[in-house]
C-alpha cells in the first residue's frame, strides 16, 4: 500500500465504518430482531456524518468516487426512514415492489460506492471490503423474519 493522502484516509475510515455498522446491524437484526427495529434509526442517522464527510471530500477536490457514497447513503437513509418510521409501511411481507426496488437500488449503490473505490487505493483493502459486504449480505438476507411487521416496534 502506498502512502495515503488525507482524502484516502477519510474515505477508508468512512467506508470501513459503514461496512462494520451494516454487519453489526444485520447481526443484531438476525438474533435480536426487536432490538434492531428499536435502534434501526441509528443506521439511518449515521448517514448525516457520512454525508458531511462526503461534502468535506468534495470541497477538498477528492475524486468523485470517494464522496458519492455518503450522499447516496443520505438519500437512502431519508427514503428508508420515511418508509419505515414515518409512514410505517410494511413493504417486505408482503413485498411492495414500488418501495422495494428504489430501497434496494439505493442501498446497493451506496454499498458499491463504499466498496469498489477501495480497489483504487489497495487491492487487499478491496478484498476486505468484499468480505464485509458478503457478511452483511448474508446476515441481511437471513435476518428477515416472515410475518414480522412494523407494528412490533416499541
Amino acid at each position: 500500500m502506498h502512502n495515503l493522502n488525507p482524502a484516502e484516509v477519510a474515505y477508508l475510515t468512512t467506508a470501513f465504518l459503514f461496512q462494520i455498522v451494516m454487519v453489526a446491524h444485520f447481526a443484531v437484526r438476525k438474533w435480536r430482531f426487536s432490538l434492531a427495529l428499536r435502534y434501526g434509526r441509528i443506521v439511518y442517522a449515521l448517514s448525516l456524518p457520512a454525508a458531511a464527510m462526503s461534502v468535506m471530500l468534495f470541497m477538498r477536490h477528492a475524486p468523485w468516487y470517494f464522496w458519492v457514497g455518503g450522499l447516496v447513503y443520505l438519500v437512502w437513509a431519508i427514503y428508508g426512514y420515511w418508509i419505515e418510521y414515518l409512514k410505517e409501511i410494511e413493504w417486505r411481507n408482503p413485498i411492495r415492489w414500488a418501495v422495494l426496488v428504489p430501497y434496494i437500488s439505493l442501498y446497493l449503490a451506496m454499498v458499491m460506492f463504499y466498496w469498489w473505490p477501495l480497489a483504487r487505493i489497495d487491492k487487499p483493502l478491496w478484498v476486505i471490503g468484499a468480505i464485509l459486504f458478503l457478511a452483511s449480505t448474508v446476515l441481511n438476507i437471513t435476518s428477515h423474519k416472515r410475518g414480522e411487521a412494523i407494528a412490533t416496534r416499541t
